[in-house]
């Protein structure tokens, strides 16, 4: 996924903001599969206005500018949901781990586990409470009836109790070795 990509969207659910609304946008959404901070948005901003696809709709003090998405910036984020494919495997420093765990010894592996076990089950307690916050309004009448970001924060909860339930298993199958 492009950062681009993900600053059009977001200026599509939320409308006209700033460069620092942005970010912090990001990090209550976004972030959850997609990392970029301050020293990243920014300058992708001046690229995708550069580009035509937002423009500033208005510049405050200190510089701060609103940004809008223009039609052009509509277009080729629809064309990018509509007809774009993953491109390849997503970096998982959990998977990675798991890879290279056969390096360790059994004691060193299920130390290694149980760290990320504990991570896993942290992580999953984050967005299960992010899914509750979301749901504890009605939806809004004239819409989909999908909220913005559940369908992907969905996922990301999907992904996490199959990615515990490994944890789990992996732990059972080393200590029964070990």
């Amino acid at each position: 996924m492009s950062l681009r990509i993900a600053l059009l969207g977001l200026l599509t659910a939320y409308g006209s903001a700033s460069g620092y609304d942005l970010t912090k946008a990001f990090e209550k959404s976004v972030a959850h599969v997609w990392q970029a901070g301050h020293s990243q948005i920014y300058p992708e901003l001046a690229k995708m206005t550069a580009d035509g696809l937002v423009t500033v709709e208005a510049e405050g003090a200190r510089g701060r500018k609103i940004y809008a998405i223009t039609p052009e910036g509509r277009a080729e984020l629809r064309a990018w949901l509509v007809g774009h494919d993953p491109t390849g495997p997503a970096r998982n420093e959990v998977a990675l781990q798991a890879f290279l765990l056969p390096l360790l010894d059994p004691g060193e592996a299920l130390a290694v586990l149980e760290r990320l076990k504990a991570y896993v089950e942290h992580k999953l307690a984050e967005l299960e409470a992010l899914w509750a916050i979301k749901h504890s309004s009605p939806v809004p009448e004239g819409t989909t009836g999908v909220r913005f970001g559940n369908l992907a924060l969905d996922l990301g909860i999907r992904q996490t109790r199959t990615t515990l339930a490994w944890a789990n298993d992996a732990i059972a199958a080393i200590g029964r070795r070990a």
